[in-house]
């Protein structure tokens, strides 16, 4: 794990700009607006694990005061995606081997019996959907927009999750995706640059729409072993390449 004490770094003027382009001017931001915003960038990897969050500079990003932002970090922390340690600035959570390995089991036990459980049932709108997203997120790859392609392919384990029949599941597997991609951003091979899996999503939409819920198992088991496996769980020294995971300078 990369020790988060040797990691001098905080929110990116990236992200810092393109959240102050979507509050409107006048508009009245609660601490449920500031989770969303944090909760996506971090699923974006716009803010990678590590990252300090200071409660001052949230407050002039947002236009609010320290205790909304509290209330915020509060709240992402109980959903694990900051720590929040007394006398320490907040950072995004960064898991360490152990906590990674176990992330991707759970995910995998998880997430493969909710699309067992799951195909067969979609309606036709859900279905088209998931293929939407797939064809997005396979032109997001080809235009080289990292950025959208996570977002689609996001988009598609989280529609299996809203749509599980068994809501438990469902809720988890939610929580498993964030947790998921907080370790793909900080494992993530250095130098590659995508971890899109080609065909793997067309797959599995296939075995959801013929309700071949053992096949539909076997596509998510295969695609979190192939993810995995791009993901560089060694010994590591060197702080982690900021310019790499935002695509641009922090």
């Amino acid at each position: 794990m990369i020790p988060v004490g040797k990691v001098n770094k905080t929110m990116s003027n990236v992200w810092q700009q393109e959240v102050l382009a979507e509050i409107k001017p006048g508009g009245r931001v609660s601490d449920g607006d500031i989770v969303r915003q944090v909760r996506r960038a971090v699923l974006m990897q716009r803010l990678p694990p590590g990252t300090r969050l200071p409660e001052v500079t949230l407050g002039e990003v947002f236009g609010v005061s320290r205790s909304v932002v509290r209330k915020a970090l509060t709240r992402l922390a109980s959903e694990h995606v900051v720590d929040q340690r007394p006398n320490q600035v907040a950072r995004v959570r960064a898991p360490d081997v152990d906590e990674t390995r176990e992330t991707f089991a759970a995910r995998r036990l998880v997430e493969g019996e909710v699309a067992a459980l799951t195909a067969g049932t979609l309606d036709k709108r859900i279905l088209l959907q998931i293929e939407d997203r797939s064809n997005r997120e396979r032109e997001a790859f080809l235009a080289n927009d990292e950025a959208a392609r996570i977002e689609h392919s996001l988009a598609i384990h989280h529609l299996l999750a809203e749509h599980s029949p068994n809501r438990v599941l469902g809720a988890m597997l939610t929580d498993l995706i964030l947790r998921t991609s907080i370790v793909i951003a900080l494992y993530k091979r250095q130098g590659l640059a995508s971890c899109y899996l080609e065909g793997d999503h067309p797959r599995l939409l296939e075995h959801l729409t013929k309700g071949d819920g053992a096949g539909a198992r076997g596509d998510i088991e295969r695609h979190l072993d192939s993810l995995q496996e791009l993901l560089d769980l060694g010994p590591r020294d060197s702080s982690i390449d900021l310019k790499a995971i935002l695509g641009g300078s922090a």
